[in-house]
């Protein structure tokens, strides 16, 4: 299949048919991706505000109503349960399925969030000459949990989740100016350098995706990452949350330069 030709909509026939079940970072460039979250309606509320607070890793672009199935404002003709190649059930803080959609498991309860995604920066970055390793090589993000501690709200708490990209040194600050103009989708870079500053321990050993080549001269550079909300919601222990899987993403119709600042 040949990615570069998809639109945001064919994009998650895509993966509504099976066709495509990967990590969606090289999947219709140009339209800006999103994490997703379901959750009992009692908790909506608390989650907002958790988002609220801490809106670098989480910053929403919509909120579907408790039921509704359709992210319509982001997303026309869309279907939660099925647009994103795998998804992840947690039960009391516990990962116990990872689905290819949720069509046995929806509750009508359930109100969505879809949350910025780095990846809708990823085309800035290679089109300023910049790499993006993990689609060079094939590979998921890799990202780590780091000992900065987010805001809580309600029984939402936990560290902040980064996702990391390799960088030239010399092309570091390039990567703070392109991506700080996506503030919708973490923006610039919360650090670069020693992953020890973030407490991650070993960086060829990430949390979440996979290990990408850091090369001689390079410098690990490290972004908010929307998986900071599932972080807080296996802390939080609720009975029952539906996620996207790390790197399976939501792919939205809003382009990527919508979500750009002048």
């Amino acid at each position: 299949m040949d990615t570069r030709l998809l639109d945001g909509r064919s994009a998650r026939l895509a993966v509504r048919s099976g066709a495509w079940t990967g990590p969606t970072a090289s999947l219709a460039p140009g339209y800006a991706q999103a994490n997703f979250v379901a959750l009992p309606s009692r908790y909506a509320f608390d989650f907002l505000l958790f988002c609220q607070r801490n809106r670098k890793a989480c910053p929403v672009l919509d909120v579907c109503e408790a039921g509704s199935t359709a992210a319509a404002r982001v997303a026309a003709d869309s279907d939660v349960r099925t647009d994103i190649p795998r998804y992840r059930v947690y039960e009391r803080g516990r990962l116990v399925a990872e689905p290819a959609n949720l069509l046995d498991s929806w509750d009508d309860d359930y109100v969505s969030f879809l949350i910025g995604c780095s990846f809708t920066f990823e085309g800035a970055l290679a089109a300023a000459g910049l790499p993006v390793r993990h689609v060079e090589q094939g590979r998921n993000v890799p990202m780590y949990r780091t000992d900065r501690p987010c805001a809580a709200a309600g029984p939402f708490s936990g560290e902040l989740v980064v996702s990391m990209r390799p960088m030239p040194e010399a092309m570091v600050a390039e990567a703070y100016e392109v991506t700080g103009r996506f503030p919708e989708v973490h923006g610039a870079p919360v650090h670069a350098g020693d992953p020890a500053a973030l407490g991650i321990r070993d960086i060829a050993s990430p949390d979440f995706g996979d290990a990408v080549d850091i090369r001689p001269g390079e410098v690990p550079v490290f972004w908010a990452c929307g998986v900071t909300s599932q972080a807080a919601i296996m802390n939080a222990g609720l009975e029952r949350v539906v996620t996207h899987a790390p790197g399976h993403m939501f792919v939205t119709d809003r382009r990527d330069e919508e979500l750009a600042s002048m």
